[in-house]
This record gives structure tokens, sequence and C-alpha cells, in this order.
């Protein structure tokens, strides 16, 4: 696993085009994929809202880096996934 990893923090670029910092949430292996649910930090701390961003991780050469999902079918696929593993901790 990468150094960037390890820091369970890491920086995006948002949809406005600013970076939006984030905590590793967890990481996953999915259908011969990585994928890593990140959960923004906020400055202001009184949102509630606990959105989690999903985005393909990959590996190359001792570097990371995170993808955007860009297949509708792909990123419904592992949003089940990530939901039926919610599922079996629940029970």
């Amino acid at each position: 696993m990468s150094e960037e990893l390890e820091q369970n923090y890491v920086e995006i670029l948002g949809e406005d085009g600013g970076i939006l910092k984030c905590e590793i949430y967890d990481i996953i292996d999915f259908e011969e994929k990585t994928y890593a649910l990140l959960l923004p930090i906020e400055e202001n701390e009184d949102n509630d809202e606990n959105e989690v961003i999903v985005m393909e991780y990959i590996e190359e050469n001792d570097d990371g880096y995170f993808k955007n999902i860009e297949d509708e079918a792909e990123f419904q696929k592992v949003c089940e996934y990530i939901e039926s593993l919610d599922d079996e901790e629940e029970e």
C-alpha cells in the first residue's frame, strides 16, 4: 500500500474545481479493482451530512492515485456492493 494511503488523508479535486481534503474511510476490492471510500473533512463542522465519495484507487510504480468512476453502471454496482457490506455488519 502506498504511503499516501497510510497517511489516511488525501486531497482531491472537488466538483467546483477546488481542493477537497478527505479522510480515507475504507479501501475495498471489488471485481478485480480497488475502490476508496472518502469522507470530506469540512472546514465548517456544522454540516451533519455524512457524504461519502467513492473513487477508484489505482496504484502504479509505488504511486497511487484516485480516479472518478465514469461508468454509471460500474458506479451503481460498487455502491450496491458497499451497501451489502453495511447490511452484513448490521446483522
